[in-house]
């Protein structure tokens, strides 16, 4: 038989078993709410700035025409954003505003008088609806169905075909998106078929992706490296608008062609390869680059 001060210890002992097993587990959730709140608090604060430059770019993209920021000269306003009256005949050929040359000027388009710079006078309503070149021009002119210079209808509609089943986007937006490559491409002297390859393997054609370390949008850019050529065009938030994420990402790859004196080697500049392997990155984009071809029977250019 237990004398009195075992029974006392052992009574104590079952009262005080329960306590301590609650006061353990009320530390382990208390640990978890604080590791919980301490995550959050890191990184809530990205996703509301994420949340608030996408709320900029849609508003941007959307807006009124005319409306924002003039950073855009009045004889940027793209060749499929007029009407066919007020188009100067060789619009599709004058070469995108180059941050990088060494004048640092923009060249003005012809009017369809041959002088140049005077687009606004030609049809002045027209520059005053458009203002700029937008994503929303580009996906009126393809809800229009508005010929692309060097390529027919057909080819046209089985592209934007091709890209809208393979990656599951409207056709207005890969007509909108096509449009905007050739338009791109022809300033930068690329291959269009090569950018929308480039976009279809960074991004699978989604405007608002970001990765790992940082580079966004369509083609992926860099923004806090190039800061300079998204600054006329509104900033890091721009990285986000379709029209000036390909325009920026073409003049990146225009530029490591140049430097690396052909395709294959610019396309492992682009994807920021220093040695001879770039991972497979060029041979990916070439082979979708193929098969766009394919689809639209338009040969690639080099």
């Amino acid at each position: 038989m237990r004398s009195v001060p075992e029974q006392l210890w052992h009574g104590v002992h079952a009262v005080l078993r329960p306590v301590g097993e609650f006061v353990h587990v009320s530390a382990i959730y208390l640990g978890l709410a604080v590791l919980t709140t301490l995550g959050l608090s890191l990184v809530l604060p990205s996703m509301r700035q994420q949340s608030q430059q996408l709320h900029e770019v849609v508003l941007a993209m959307f807006q009124a025409d005319g409306a924002g920021d003039t950073a855009y000269d009045e004889g940027e306003v793209s060749d499929w954003a007029l009407p066919p009256t007020a188009r100067a005949p060789d619009a599709a050929a004058v070469p995108a505003p180059n941050t990088d040359t060494a004048a640092g000027t923009e060249a003005k388009p012809a009017d369809q008088s041959g002088q140049p710079g005077q687009t606004a006078q030609a049809n002045p309503a027209a520059v005053a609806e458009t203002g700029r070149m937008t994503f929303a021009g580009a996906l009126a002119a393809s809800l229009r169905d508005q010929p692309i210079q060097g390529v027919t209808q057909s080819q046209l509609h089985a592209l934007r075909s091709y890209l809208a089943r393979k990656y599951r986007i409207a056709n207005s937006v890969a007509g909108a998106l096509i449009r905007t490559a050739f338009e791109v491409g022809r300033e930068q002297k690329l291959d269009p078929q090569l950018l929308l390859a480039v976009i279809a393997i960074e991004s699978r054609y989604n405007p608002f992706v970001e990765s790992a370390v940082g580079a966004q949008g369509l083609m992926q850019v860099m923004t806090r490296v190039h800061r300079e050529k998204l600054r006329p065009s509104g900033g890091s938030a721009a990285a986000f608008d379709p029209v000036v994420n390909i325009r920026v990402g073409a003049q990146i790859l225009a530029d490591c062609v140049r430097r690396r004196g052909g395709i294959e080697g610019g396309l492992a500049c682009y994807v920021g390869a220093t040695g001879p392997s770039d991972g497979g990155y060029g041979a990916r984009v070439l082979a979708e680059r193929r098969r766009i071809a394919l689809a639209s029977g338009l040969p690639p250019k080099d």
